[in-house]
């Protein structure tokens, strides 16, 4: 968890940023990814000289060669701002363009890499600030980075907009991504969703670092995402690295094209808020996802592509937004019946309408499903979740204190942080359901026959609808249509009491009137 000090000092290299003239959230985000890059390589370089010191070895694929030490943070911080600009320009930068000739999805995506930082006045003072940062430790990195994603606040282009990272952490809890998972997000932005699946396995894993096998599945084969916003890709790369994972495979693609059926059953668990709207170039659309749900939209044809790209066994948590519940298209009820019947379909939460403002206002769900070609939804667990911690509105203040925010609590332990059930009061589970629904969804998936849902009715937060009732609803999946609302007695007055009161106030004034008839008369 970032200090306030810390956290005082992204501010302040942020308002640097403003007042130099960038204001763009985005830019601002990706100038700072670049130069905590540059310093991030000259450490790494440092930590292959000090090994070839110890060992009296020549340095092993050192990063910088002889003739490119002035390219290193530690050697140009010190130059004069003009000096430092001028070696940012003319070296640094053609130096990461080319970089991506090492494989790594860091440096792939720093091939067009763009110094836009306008004057040596502000670079130098940027450099000083991100200087007397410190980037030594993992998690802190990470929170810092997690911290700097939250200054985005404006929405994104095509229907993409920023998931809160309490809701992430709620699917991804829900979902308990395991050791042996290879998990994508098909349309993964600043990647959070794989960032949080990361720090869910290694607080709930912790051989998953000191096991070598599990360790090289976690550097190496654990993690894909996919987008096609290039700045969103070196964000996303840059936001894992910052939490420590070494080699995740960040690409281009638009998953909805062609190029998106190469990764058939490829995966176990999908974790992604797909784009709600945007325009979808029909023609590039792959024929396979076409032949599966005939539509336009693009949330339907993700819902698609996660089918096929799921393994059978594999399970996804996808936001949708309500229309995909309801909607009456042939290929909403289409898509809705293949979930349901030839599908595992497992729950439906819904989120309050203010989840993603200020970004949206847009009403949305989480689906889980699970992929088994072959049926098997029997009772589909529904809740509705009505508060999430924070004000609805578009200011979106916490209404606890961080402490009871989220689904669980992050507790420091040996070697990392663990998770702990947080338990809330009924006052306070007023203003946070998040740890009760995945208190709920544990008790119902860890013990099926002996859960408390399969007895709770359909006035309560959560419930059970058996699959024939969804079927004989047309595969509506809205909660609305099978939540019962409990219609209690109110105290009421005697109307006779209202109007003798009415008449005394209508009295009232008459007199009035007429007294002021009198004076003016």
């Amino acid at each position: 968890m970032l200090t306030g000090a810390l956290r005082s000092k992204i501010d302040r290299v942020w308002d640097a940023f403003w007042s130099g003239g960038i204001s763009n959230p985005m830019e601002v985000i990706e100038q700072i990814t670049y130069l905590i890059f540059i310093r991030r390589l000259d450490e790494l370089q440092t930590l292959k000289e000090n090994k070839a010191n110890r060992l009296g070895e020549p340095i092993e694929d050192p990063i910088f060669k002889p003739g490119q030490q002035h390219l290193r943070w530690s050697r140009f911080k010190n130059d004069d701002s003009a000096v430092m600009f001028q070696t940012l320009v003319e070296g640094v930068f053609p130096f990461l363009r080319a970089l991506g000739a090492d494989g790594s999805t860091y440096s792939s995506h720093m091939k067009d890499a763009r110094f836009t930082i306008p004057t040596p006045a502000l670079l130098g003072k940027v450099v000083d600030l991100l200087d007397d940062v410190p980037l030594d430790r993992r998690d802190t990195n990470g929170d810092l980075y997690e911290y700097m994603l939250g200054k985005l606040a404006t929405s994104g282009q095509n229907g993409q907009f920023r998931t809160p990272r309490h809701i992430i952490g709620l699917m991804v809890a829900m979902m308990d991504p395991q050791l042996e998972d290879t998990i994508c997000d098909p349309a993964c932005g600043t990647a959070g969703f794989l960032v949080s699946a990361s720090e869910h396995l290694r607080a709930e894993h912790p051989t998953v670092l000191t096991d070598a096998a599990q360790r090289h599945h976690f550097h190496h084969g654990a993690f894909t995402g996919y987008d096609f916003d290039s700045t969103m890709l070196r964000i996303g790369s840059m936001n894992m690295l910052m939490h420590g994972v070494e080699s995740p495979d960040i690409s281009y693609r638009d998953s909805l094209s062609r190029a998106g059926d190469a990764d058939a059953e490829a995966f176990s668990l999908i974790l992604a808020n797909p784009p709600f709207a945007g325009s979808l170039d029909y023609e590039a659309t792959s024929k396979l996802l076409l032949s599966d749900v005939k539509t336009k939209k693009t949330e339907l044809l993700f819902l698609a592509r996660f089918l096929r790209l799921l393994k059978p066994g594999g399970r996804a948590a996808v936001i949708v937004p309500d229309g995909v519940l309801f909607g009456s298209s042939n290929a909403h009820k289409t898509l809705r019946r293949k979930l349901v019947e030839d599908q595992k379909l497992d729950a439906v939460v819904k989120l309050p309408a203010g989840a993603f403002k200020p970004y949206a206002g847009v009403s949305t769900a989480i689906l889980f499903f699970t992929k088994t070609n072959s049926g098997g939804t029997e009772d589909v667990w529904f809740y509705d979740l009505r508060a999430d911690g924070w004000s609805l509105d578009d200011k979106r203040t916490p209404l606890l204190d961080e402490s009871l925010l989220g689904c669980r609590r992050e507790v420091d332990a040996p070697g990392g942080v663990r998770f702990e059930p947080l338990e809330l009061s009924e006052e306070q589970h007023e203003k946070n359901n998040l740890p009760d629904v995945l208190a709920r969804w544990r008790d119902w998936q860890l013990s099926l026959s002996k859960s408390a849902e399969a007895a709770r009715v359909r006035t309560e937060q959560s419930f059970l609808v058996p699959r024939a009732d969804i079927a004989a609803a047309g595969y509506d999946l809205s909660l609305n249509r099978y939540k019962e609302i409990e219609h209690t007695d109110a105290d009421t007055r005697d109307p006779l009491e209202i109007i003798a009161e009415l008449e005394e106030l209508e009295a009232e004034i008459r007199q009035g009137l007429a007294e002021l008839k009198a004076m003016l008369s």
